[in-house]
């Protein structure tokens, strides 16, 4: 019923900046909530950022001052800003939006497929 469709990873430099998209689709009524969260190797996955549907926002302790999130809620899509990177933040990012669907009763939260994010010289 909703696909969720990331874009943006890479390779980049320390200090370097990146941009990633997640892109919401299908038959979505509303969208509550959207985040980012990631995961690197052999670590839980860790919430990154998280937006309301109203714009308000949420960031870990790490990210805080180098990374912005934002949506656009005409097109269903939820960024995030990477600024100033670090090789601690190489992971695999994740976004999330918690979903009511058309024909449903309640809100379901849906992932993306997960998106390379590797920092390094």
């Amino acid at each position: 019923q909703v696909q969720m469709v990331e874009s943006g990873g890479g390779l980049v430099q320390p200090g370097g900046s990146l941009r990633l998209s997640c892109a919401a689709s299908g038959s979505i009524f509303s969208i509550n909530a959207m985040g980012w969260y990631r995961q690197a190797p052999g670590k839980q996955r860790e919430l990154v950022a998280a937006i309301t549907s109203v714009g308000t926002t949420n960031y870990a302790d790490s990210v805080k001052g180098r990374f912005t999130i934002s949506r656009d809620n005409a097109v269903n899509t939820v960024y995030l800003q990477m600024n100033s990177l670090k090789p601690e933040d190489t992971a695999v990012y994740y976004c999330n939006a918690d979903c009511l669907a058309y024909g449903t009763i309640q809100y379901t939260l849906y992932w993306g497929q997960g998106t390379q994010v590797t920092v390094s010289s």
